[in-house]
């Protein structure tokens, strides 16, 4: 088949590799090249990246509005475009043009977590379970009939990050039985969203890292993990602003003041909570490097129990 593939960031590279296996892709489509780094120079997408290796031409329009855009992707002459967290809404006039219209890999079992950050936003209402599906995309957000899904158990302290990775292979693999079912004439059946529990998955925002001791810790420990390894979850500790990398929730059997230091230690320290207690293990200064609780402890002997 000739396949079209449109992606950006990390998460969409397993599914690129997976489609350039047995199809022939006859191009990429990828974010323009954007300023990062210190010196803020261009810097390719990592999809555009992979897509080099693999010796794939790759294409970078700002949006499709345009005729021209349309037109180049006509004269592709695609069986199928696949998306993969591409950061463009793609008109009905594009969805239109493969012979087997688009079809996107997204992170949640929908109608859950359509949107965004769906990996994050999992993490964050404190999910046990969440997987991919393998959409046949339509004009709606993430709205169109599922193609294939597979489910995935959360760990119970596994970060933004680590379930980020998994969900990428997942993807990667669901899009392979998607475009075997398809090379060999069994279309996967499209299965309607159901009209109930649509939740959304917003973008993620800096001013939601920041941990309010009066909230419950275990909604605490929950962001604290979503948010690793972006935006990174911040929060005072007596005092001096850190950012938290890895953190739990403990019962508390005695009640404190919200955010008093109740233990420090090799295990970790524990900050009182609305409820519960937060137990910090790893955390980072500014400036600094990532360190564990008991090393940070070592270095603030101004670090008071009990205050």
């Amino acid at each position: 088949m000739k396949l079209v593939f449109a992606g950006t960031p990390d998460f969409a590279v397993p599914s690129l590799r997976a489609a350039a296996q047995r199809n022939e892709v006859v191009a990429v489509y990828t974010q323009p090249d954007r300023p990062a780094g210190r010196g803020r120079g261009l810097t390719p997408s990592p999809v555009k990246r992979a897509a080099l290796e693999l010796g794939l031409p790759v294409l970078q329009p700002d949006n499709f509005k345009g005729a021209e855009a349309r037109e180049a992707l006509q004269a592709l002459q695609p069986d199928l475009m696949v998306v993969v967290a591409y950061g463009l809404i793609l008109p009905q006039a594009v969805l239109d043009i493969p012979t087997h219209g688009c079809w996107n890999v997204h992170a949640s079992l929908l109608p859950r977590w359509r949107g965004a950050a769906p990996v994050q936003r999992a993490i964050h209402a404190g999910d046990r379970e969440t997987g991919v599906c393998l959409m046949q995309m339509e004009k709606g957000l993430d709205t169109g009939p599922v193609l294939l899904s597979q489910a995935l158990a959360i760990g119970a302290e596994e970060t933004g990050g680590q379930l980020h990775d998994r969900l990428a292979a997942l993807g990667a693999q669901t899009l392979a039985d998607g475009l075997g079912l398809l090379r060999a004439g069994l279309r996967p059946v499209a299965q309607p969203q159901p009209t109930t529990g649509v939740t959304y998955a917003h973008k993620l925002d800096k001013a939601e890292a920041r941990l309010d001791w009066n909230r419950p810790a275990a909604e605490l420990a929950n962001t604290v993990r979503a948010f690793n390894p972006w935006p990174m979850a911040e929060a005072l500790l007596a005092g001096e602003r850190v950012r938290l990398h890895d953190a739990v929730a403990l019962p508390l059997t005695q009640p404190a003041t919200p955010g008093t230091v109740l233990a420090a230690g090799r295990d970790g320290i524990d900050i009182a909570c609305g409820e519960g207690a937060l137990r910090i293990r790893v955390l980072q200064r500014d400036g600094g490097r990532a360190i564990t609780a008991a090393d940070y402890f070592n270095g603030r002997r101004d670090l008071q129990v009990g205050v």
